[in-house]
């Protein structure tokens, strides 16, 4: 998606609490991200967060749904930490920000 329907872009990263070990953790972190993918919008997965990028009011439905899902996938609680970059006029995508590093 390009930044004509893209007002917004969020960084979200999702933290699992009262799962044991790391192999649950990544089930968690990993049904959140299909859920991300599956939105259809554009997604940058990174090694402590990811970055989805579209429509403002969409993406904290979106957030909110990722929130469900971690819960639906097993743990019964979790961290959440989000950064938002909003401009009505558009905002730059993830690949204007780092394309260039990442061929």
């Amino acid at each position: 998606m390009g930044n004509l329907l893209a007002n917004c872009g969020v960084a979200i990263q999702v933290l699992p609490q009262g799962v044991s070990g790391r192999e649950e953790v990544k089930e968690v972190v990993d049904k959140v991200i299909a859920y991300l993918y599956s939105t259809g919008l554009s997604v940058f997965v990174g090694p402590f967060e990811t970055t989805v990028e579209g429509d403002f009011d969409h993406l904290m439905e979106v957030v909110k749904k990722a929130q469900i899902i971690a819960v639906e996938a097993g743990c019964p609680g979790l961290l959440t930490y989000l950064k938002i970059s909003y401009d009505p006029a558009g905002v730059w995508t993830t690949q204007e920000k780092i394309g260039k590093y990442h061929g």
